[in-house]
């Protein structure tokens, strides 16, 4: 399932939802004051080839060389 960021635009709260269609996104509500006054964040994601991947501007030196790039713990299963 997709995970959307919205961004309430009557209270200011941003919150992730995860959607089963694309016509369960004309139901969102924001999850601090209930409006539906909410709007879909751009956001990047990380897609895995399944091979060796370092982070932009990572050098080889670097203690995590094994890095997705998407995660700030360099621990997921992406890292490995």
């Amino acid at each position: 399932m997709p995970v959307y960021d919205y961004k309430c635009r009557k209270c200011g709260t941003e919150f992730e939802k995860f959607l089963r269609s694309l016509t369960a996104a004309s139901t969102v509500k924001c999850d601090k004051c209930g409006s539906s006054q909410v709007t879909k964040l751009v956001t990047c994601c990380a897609i895995s080839s399944g091979g060796k991947s370092e982070s932009a501007g990572a050098s080889s030196s670097s203690s995590h060389s094994h890095s997705c790039g998407s995660c700030s713990t360099h621990n997921c299963g992406s890292c490995h």
